[in-house]
């Protein structure tokens, strides 16, 4: 069986950290997928700003489960040596905060454009993030992302396999296949499954794709949990991504969250998405 521990992105919550740490405790969660403090992307800070925002979080008990970095989240056609200095500094920002995960996308397709076409060029690039990340001891995890080579489970599986090492593997993100239009369960979680390392906890509606709370899309993210919790023997991290803005259901979903002392947005709907998650996962048997 897995041990599931929640994390998740506490910039949803609030820009500042103290408020980030402070919700993230109150919802009795102690990582954090680090992408966005004070209102500037993690990567963009100095290596000696890092120690700061370390030594914060070491004072707190939050531990950082994964650095959500934007690494890959540019066009394929962009040029790419800035983007590899980035991700080298990226490589030591992780090693600072004793993450044992970087999140990482594979290039935005041009609109219109055959994924196919930029096969090879996806490949190089990658291949030049895992030379870098060799020795380190750091897994690059990619996430699938509408709009990038990785958008489907195949060309997932194809990057992953084409890198051919131990520490490129994936996560699972079910809202983001959803509004690809590709079926989560079994489909795209039986090819991924032996390459997941972790999951992005958001669900969507297949109609719209706009993204919900945990069990109240078409994510299937019940079933993928019920068939990870039997079939994996180890530790793996549900980092909530929650994407909330006003959503049907909050009101019944708060209704044993104490939000006197929080407003109706980045606090309240975290919170929020936090029940869900616990409710599927009651209900899953976890």
């Amino acid at each position: 069986m897995v041990k599931f521990v929640l994390s998740g992105f506490s910039d949803e919550i609030d820009k500042d950290l103290n408020i980030q740490i402070s919700e993230l405790k109150r919802n009795n969660i102690n990582h954090m997928e680090i992408r966005g403090v004070y209102g500037k992307g993690i990567v963009e800070y100095t290596i000696n700003e890092v120690k700061e925002i370390k030594k914060l979080l070491d004072s707190e008990g939050i531990s950082v489960s994964s650095v959500g970095s934007p690494i890959g989240k540019i066009s394929i056609t962009d040029r790419f040596k800035a983007h590899l200095d980035l991700f080298k500094h990226t490589l030591e920002i992780a090693g600072i905060l004793s993450s044992n995960y970087i999140r990482l996308f594979s290039f935005y397709i041009p609109e219109g454009g055959n994924p196919a076409d930029f096969r090879d060029e996806v490949l190089e690039r990658f291949n030049s993030f895992t030379e870098a990340a060799k020795g380190t001891g750091i897994i690059l995890a990619h996430e699938n992302e509408k709009g990038i080579y990785g958008d489907t489970a195949e060309r997932c599986v194809d990057i992953i396999e084409s890198m051919n090492c131990s520490y490129v593997k994936a996560v699972f993100d079910p809202a983001n296949f959803i509004q690809c239009g590709v079926e989560t369960y079994p489909k795209a979680y039986s090819m991924l499954k032996p390459h997941i390392e972790y999951m992005h906890i958001k669900d969507a509606l297949f109609d719209s794709g706009k993204v919900v709370p945990a069990g109240m899309g078409n994510g299937k993210i019940k079933e993928i949990l019920s068939d990870i919790n039997v079939s994996f023997n180890r530790e793996m991290f549900l980092s909530l991504e929650p994407h909330l803005g006003s959503f049907e259901g909050l009101e019944a979903l708060e209704t044993d969250i104490d939000i006197s002392s929080m407003g109706k947005g980045g606090p309240a709907k975290f919170a929020a998405a936090v029940k869900a998650l616990r409710k599927v996962m009651k209900e899953s048997g976890i």
